[in-house]
């Protein structure tokens, strides 16, 4: 059992780190194409390259192997490796600058959107006037975001999990105890003067017998089962040792995007407006075409979607606007003579069902692409056969303010927030007329730029940059206000149940997502992560500047309101209240990735506090994930990770148990990887887990017991000079212990969760007290039989000394005529004390099987586990057989001697009374959670997790949670001196 257990553990471990290996190794593994400045082009291993390099991208479909910055030409990028979201970018190539400043700081907007990031695919790679794609190599290996990625995965912060640490205890207290033994074993053998040899391997057997060899094959044994279960529910595991670490889970975190919700978002429905303000919300539900017109256009063709291999590849937002528009997307041939349109653009044309649409199609000139610092991105495109026009699309504050004031309707600011606040996703979109000779002029100069700029003109290209904002600034002036184009995140069906039912066993759920905190907030309402009548604190932490210090505002987030639409019932109409002041104390803080960076540089003694009741973290990034799981994990929570994205493979190897719903590079970072692509199997797992960790502490007990039961047997024996012979102990370890170890361990999960955890140390004192307390009942059991056996009429001390038969009297009643004269070979011979003891210690063992099989809260009842009550019965038959059928050969086989029937009489009363009182101590005293409770109110005992020092805190204190106050630095209890720390964790392992 213990080699198949170490070879199954050995396979996993290997088959983890070749997946590994392989995920490393994956980018290293190609050719590309490196120019150099006397060799010209030529081919090279990716593994020899080295930042200053210029790579050539030609073709399609090429994994990067280094993070390299864009100079020539344009990608487009599929980076769900580091984001998590399967999104083609478009990439542009840097500004040519005469600066001396770092080119992070010489980009127009985001630098990123100039990186090819290692570990991301290049999608399609367009060459510009030079007809090549370069990019300059800026890191290799793990100083990439990728291998960044990846060092997070290899070296976690080490754990290790108090159950196997209090096993190697609970392992020296029985070697202790057996040293004791061995003493004892000594000075009996040596004082009856017995020869050095059998002394010594007497006092060796004494080890043996109490520290049970088949302890770690049933802890193994148990864990395989659960992995098995597990498996069957489409869960694999590839660190089984985790599965213990599930029972003690109480927070968990989730990735939002495809983890709780769908991928990517839903058209809902556009409000359009004109000069009478907002119109009749459009519902794309009904398959009701969009009437031509200016917002049908925008809708079109405001967008960054590429086509690729005839398939339209680009954000999922704009795949989702252009999808509801029905057109078709085709790029033009070199045959494609229409004015002022250049050869291989974009153009986009309404379906041949549509009707009453004037123009043929719309081609794209030119794009501005979207920036989140921007926040907006245009387009200018020329209708075929109508007029030149931009279009805007973007944050609707942001668009409005390029627009002119009257075509922005009075009631702007309100429509927004009636949909703003129940999370749903709002752009606006904008247009204007372009003047044909005036765009043609700005057009012929733009065009002029980008072939200037993609030249290597370092004097003049400051110049470039500045003339091409001041281009875009006159294409973006004095906009018409369209309308705004409503999306929603919806939830899978199974995310609402599974939260509700983790939040009811006192889980604390986490949302931890790359997504904008609004969404983020509405999906923890709709979820119900967020219950109604809770509060949403937004916390909002900036960094500060020369003239002013780092601060925190506190703001109360809008409260959600049910609305109506039509008749669906899921949607909302904000104008309804709902109120419910039945937990009006409850609060949850929500906060995005740079204000919880800003809080830990600058107010690190306000952390704990905020993370007491942080349920909503958005904006977050790869590596703030991992260090949100690392501080939890200092307030001593027992922290899941539940994400399917490679970026949040980090947070899956950081935290205790890591949860990966996709089969991609997450489930090489995590211990456990779901078929199912939903959070179903976190309850399953917990369930498991909490079994798991039941039956590793009935395994415990058991264990223990039937090691002392049978030390405290050979010793007794011992003191006669006398042992169990081989049979003996074969019956034992084989038939019992083994059988019972074996089948002990299949009951399977109970299917409730219930709102608290099993112990998960073995020196709880209920384990303790189990443990010890039938030790000694034992104890006694084995001494009286032991003395009362001696003191019986029928018994003869000749026999002892002699080793020969009793008289004829009394022979009838004791052994057959085979007895041999001489003491048997591994020094036992057949005694009364030897046959009582055997009984009582092989029928205890089964009767103590049946009493430390827990079932419910954890596990199913034990009437459940088939098998094991039928080996249980079969077991005791036996035995009870034994004792009673007089059967020569099998009393010689075991060397037991035949008593009165009586006497066999008064062991089983013996074993009763054991059993009962065993039984009722175990469910009145050990089980009674109740009373337990009332214990340690009476001691004053309070846990010493830093979670619950600071929840009584919290709870004293009426200050808390500020809203609508502004933190300082330097404010009393703000300072950056004063900081929370968990000495423990601290250390280089994880103390659990």
């Amino acid at each position: 059992m213990s080699i198949i257990s170490i070879a199954l553990t050995v396979y996993d471990l290997r088959e983890q780190s070749v997946k590994l290996h392989r995920l490393v190794e994956s980018h290293n593994s190609i050719t590309v194409s490196v120019c150099e400045r006397k060799a010209g082009v030529k081919e090279l291993e990716s593994c020899l390259l080295v930042p200053g390099d210029l790579l050539i991208l030609t073709g399609n479909k090429v994994q990067m192997p280094c993070d390299a910055v864009l100079i020539d030409g344009s990608c487009v990028v599929n980076e769900g490796m580091l984001t998590g979201e399967s999104i083609p970018v478009t990439k542009t190539p840097l500004p040519r600058m005469d600066s001396s400043a770092p080119w992070k700081t010489q980009s127009e907007a985001d630098y990123k959107r100039h990186v090819l990031f290692c570990g991301t695919e290049v999608i399609q790679a367009k060459g510009a006037c030079s007809g090549t794609v370069r990019a300059v190599v800026l890191q290799t290996g793990f100083n990439t975001a990728k291998g960044d990625l990846v060092r997070s995965i290899l070296y976690p912060k080490p754990m290790n999990f108090k159950l196997y640490r209090d096993a190697i205890r609970f392992l020296l207290c029985l070697v202790g105890t057996a040293t004791i033994g061995m003493i004892y074993t000594l000075c009996v053998y040596v004082l009856s003067g017995e020869s050095a040899k059998e002394v010594v391997k007497k006092a060796l057997d004494v080890i043996t017998i109490a520290v049970p060899p088949a302890l770690p094959a049933a802890l193994t044994t148990g864990i395989i089962y659960a992995q098995k279960r597990l498996k069957k529910r489409g869960i694999f595991c590839i660190s089984p040792q985790r599965i213990n670490v599930c029972g003690q889970l109480n927070l968990v975190c989730f990735d939002k995007t495809g983890t709780l919700t769908r991928e990517g978002m839903d058209l809902w429905g556009v409000v359009p407006c004109d000069k009478n303000g907002f119109q009749e919300v459009h519902s794309f539900a009904t398959g009701r075409a969009l009437p031509w017109g200016p917002l049908c256009a925008a809708m079109a063709s405001c967008h960054s979607l590429v086509l690729l291999n005839e398939t339209i590849q680009g954000d999922p937002l704009d795949l989702k606007m252009f999808e509801a528009t029905t057109w078709e997307m085709a790029v033009s041939g070199d045959n494609f003579h229409i004015k002022g349109v250049p050869a291989h653009a974009t153009v986009v044309k309404p379906c041949k069902t549509a009707s009453q649409v004037p123009v043929e199609g719309i081609a794209i000139l030119h794009q501005f692409p979207f920036s989140s610092s921007l926040q907006r991105m245009t387009v200018i495109v020329q209708e075929m056969g109508g007029d030149r026009l931009a279009f805007m699309k973007g944050a609707p504050e942001k668009v409005a303010s390029f627009c002119q004031p009257e075509t922005v309707p009075t009631g702007f600011a309100s429509e927004l927030q009636i949909y703003t606040t129940q999370g749903f996703r709002v752009i606006a979109l904008a247009y204007k007329k372009l003047e044909m000779d005036h765009h043609t002029t700005a057009l012929m100069r733009l065009l002029k730029l980008l072939v200037r700029e993609l030249a290597v003109n370092f004097e003049t290209g400051s110049h470039i940059l500045k003339r091409k904002l001041a281009l875009r600034d006159k294409v973006e002036s004095d906009l018409v206000f369209l309308g705004l184009l409503i999306l929603e995140n919806r939830l899978k069906k199974e995310t609402k149940p599974v939260l509700e039912e983790l939040i009811s066993a006192r889980i604390r759920t986490v949302m931890i997502t790359g997504d904008n905190l609004q969404t983020a907030v509405t999906v923890a309402r709709k979820s119900g992560m967020v219950s109604e009548g809770q509060k949403v604190i937004l916390v909002e932490a900036n960094e500060g500047s020369a003239s002013s210090s780092a601060s925190i505002s506190w703001k109360l987030a809008e409260e959600k309101k049910h609305i109506l639409y039509g008749n669906q019932d899921n949607y909302i109409n904000i104008r309804e209240e709902v109120c419910d002041n039945s937990r009006e104390g409850s609060y949850h803080f929500a906060l995005s990735g740079k204000s919880l960076q800003v809080i830990s540089q600058h107010f690190s003694s306000l952390l704990p506090k905020i993370l007491m009741n942080g349920t909503i973290f958005a904006r977050m990034s790869p590596g703030q994930k991992s260090s949100l799981v690392e501080e939890f994990q200092k307030l001593d929570y027992f922290v899941g990770m539940c994400g399917d994205g490679a970026n949040d493979c980090g947070a899956l190897k950081m935290a205790h148990v890591g949860i990966s719903l996709s089969e991609q590079e997450a489930s090489v970072a995590s211990p456990f990887t779901s078929k199912t692509p939903n959070i179903e199997c976190v309850p399953h797992l917990i369930k498991e887990g909490r079994a798991a960790l039941v039956t590793s502490f009935c395994m415990f007990k058991y264990m223990a017991l039937y090691s002392m039961t049978q030390y405290v047997g050979v010793l007794l024996l011992y003191w006669e000079t006398n042992s169990l012979s081989n049979y003996q102990f074969l019956f034992q370890d084989l038939a019992i212990t083994t059988l019972i170890g074996v089948t002990m361990n299949l009951n399977g999960a109970y299917p409730k969760l219930v709102p608290f955890r099993p112990a998960g140390r073995l020196i709880s004192p209920p384990l303790l007290l189990s443990v010890i307390f039938n030790i000694a009942l034992s104890l006694a059991m084995h001494i009286v039989g032991f003395l009362l056996v001696q003191r019986q009429p029928w018994y003869h001390m000749e026999m002892h000394s002699n080793h020969t038969m009793q008289s004829e009297s009394t022979s009838q009643l004791t052994t057959p005529h085979t007895v041999p004269d001489e003491v048997e070979i591994d020094g036992a011979f057949p005694s009364f004390e030897n046959t009582t003891i055997w009984f009582l210690g092989t029928i205890n063992c089964i009767i103590m099987a049946l009493i430390f099989s827990k079932g419910k809260p954890f596990r199913q009842p034990t009437y459940k586990n088939y098998i094991f009550v039928l080996v249980l019965i079969i077991q005791l038959a036996v035995c009870l057989f034994i004792l009673f059928a007089d059967v020569p050969d099998l009393y010689r086989r075991l060397d037991l001697l035949r008593t009165p029937v009586l006497w066999r009489v008064y062991i089983v009363i013996m074993l009763s009374c054991n059993f009962i009182v065993s039984l009722v101590v175990e469910e009145v005293i050990i089980e009674n959670r109740a009373l337990w409770i009332i214990i340690k109110r009476c001691f004053g005992y309070r846990s010493k997790s830093q979670y619950q020092i600071w929840h009584r805190a919290l709870a004293n204190d009426p200050s808390w949670p500020p809203l609508n106050q502004m933190s300082h630095p330097d404010l009393p209890g703000c300072g950056r001196g004063v900081s929370y720390s968990n000495p423990v964790f601290e250390s280089n392992e994880e103390q659990l």
